[in-house]
């Protein structure tokens, strides 16, 4: 059972500029920031007709997209598309190939995984998504549970949340990892961990979740690690048995196709767990990211503390790790080599910090909040968030936005630029869990009401 709410909907058609309404706009944007972009004149029409064969017409349209992608925005690559199908009937002809509306969608917009009917369909679906998030159309609805299952109201506390294309994943304090079909936004099944000696009243709260539209793996703060098929019937495999006692507390975890990645506290030296997630072999352990919150990370086990660290992983084999005054980036690849190395000496909101592609967020205790990219450290833009050490503000980021929840108010800002764009109308409290990804967002409040926002850019 769900309840809903929605803004105007958007309604726009492909058959306009190839996207939608909105692309007069977007052109008269690129014609302000780069002329290259500006229709052809009828000389140069004439000039170029039916002339270069189609491979390069093709090439040329996939470059002229992707830069004006990288030096203006995600969404100008249609205003600069429109304008290369306009110089005449043999480049029109161009917009027919579904080689390059595949390959603009995978550099573009991220996706590699067809969802609509042809790629140019789904590169048409997440530009308009991608605009709503710019415009703030969207569903809102609350998630519902049977809740009668748990004896300790403080295991109803979620701890985090995961989005996939199908489903949403939220972890809580009891151990339980609560499953919802993101196209019903109907609750289809429960997780558990295995049983087992518990070392603390909270060893078996979930610290991450990975899930993927046919595996769900999740982990406990006492350092097990399972795995279920979804969908299928409620049964988990413990993939692997953790060791609190020697290995300390196991206090995020994260992953990707490749990767499972876990951040320790408690024991000195093994802050940094890597495994090979085909095999579930572990490849790698070490690093001493978390060795000034070893005490911290032991009082996880019995206490509802904060948030001793994150951990996310980017779309380069990378991993992002931060405490309240570091932050590193180390490959994946190389054994946990150490990329980059910050400290921060007024420190940061550790819940704050998020990866998205090759990017990531962080909120100074002061508010200042800066986005880098991972693998130079280059930063990309930055902006103020107010009140972001006093309200302990949880953030999240896609492609193309942060998302900052502080005080009960979810604000949004472009990370192209670091604009503010707007506040979700909705006030949801303190919450424990945010996240978002390329067209939904999810939080989970205090009183463990579970909010969704529908960005999906439907016609």
């Amino acid at each position: 059972m769900s309840s809903s709410s929605s803004s105007s909907p958007s309604s726009s058609s492909p058959s306009t500029s190839q996207f939608d309404s909105g692309n007069a706009a977007g052109t008269s944007t690129v014609r302000q920031r780069r002329g290259d972009f500006e229709g052809p004149s009828s000389s140069r029409r004439r000039a170029v007709s039916e002339v270069w064969p189609e491979p390069f017409l093709e090439a040329l349209a996939a470059q002229v997209a992707i830069a004006a992608s990288r030096n203006i925005g995600r969404l100008a690559a249609a205003a600069a598309l429109a304008n290369v199908f306009q110089v005449c009937s043999t480049w029109r002809a161009v917009s027919r190939s579904d080689l390059l509306w595949h390959r603009l969608t995978r550099r573009i917009w991220g996706r590699t995984r067809l969802l609509q009917d042809t790629w140019r369909d789904e590169y048409v679906y997440w530009h308009r998504t991608a605009r709503n998030f710019r415009t703030a159309r969207y569903a809102h609805t609350i998630l519902y549970f049977d809740p009668s299952d748990v004896d300790d109201p403080d295991g109803l506390t979620c701890r985090c949340l995961t989005l996939s294309d199908n489903y949403l994943a939220c972890g809580f304090a009891d151990g339980a990892v609560r499953l919802f079909d993101l196209a019903t936004r109907l609750h289809v099944s429960t997780y558990r961990p295995h049983h087992r000696n518990r070392l603390g009243r909270f060893s078996r709260a979930v610290t991450g979740i990975v899930v993927s539209n046919s595996r769900l793996t999740f982990a406990t703060l006492d350092g097990d690690i399972h795995v279920a098929d979804v969908p299928g019937p409620p049964i988990t495999r413990r993939a692997h048995l953790g060791e609190v006692v020697n290995d300390g507390a196991l206090v995020d975890f994260t992953g990707c196709g490749r990767w499972w990645v876990g951040l320790y506290a408690g024991v000195p030296g093994r802050a940094i767990r890597i495994w090979d997630s085909n095999t579930e072999e572990l490849v790698f352990v070490g690093g001493s990211l978390t060795d000034p919150e070893s005490v911290m990370g032991w009082y996880m086990l019995t206490e509802m503390t904060g948030f001793v660290g994150r951990v996310r992983v980017t779309t380069q084999e990378t991993a992002v790790a931060c405490t309240n005054s570091r932050v590193i980036v180390f490959d994946l690849r190389n054994q946990g080599e150490v990329l980059a190395d910050d400290q921060y000496r007024r420190g940061i909101v550790v819940t704050a910090t998020d990866v998205s592609n090759s990017a990531y967020v962080t909120v100074g205790n002061r508010g200042l909040a800066r986005v880098r990219r991972a693998d130079t450290s280059e930063e990309l833009c930055r902006f103020t968030v107010r009140g972001a050490g006093q309200m302990g503000v949880m953030g999240c980021m896609n492609g193309g936005y942060a998302l900052m929840c502080g005080g009960g108010e979810i604000r949004v800002w472009e990370v192209e630029r670091g604009e503010y764009l707007y506040s979700f109308r909705e006030r949801v409290g303190p919450v424990n869990a945010f996240v978002c990804d390329e067209r939904h967002v999810a939080a989970c409040g205090s009183d463990t009401t579970l909010h969704l926002w529908d960005f999906g850019g439907q016609e």
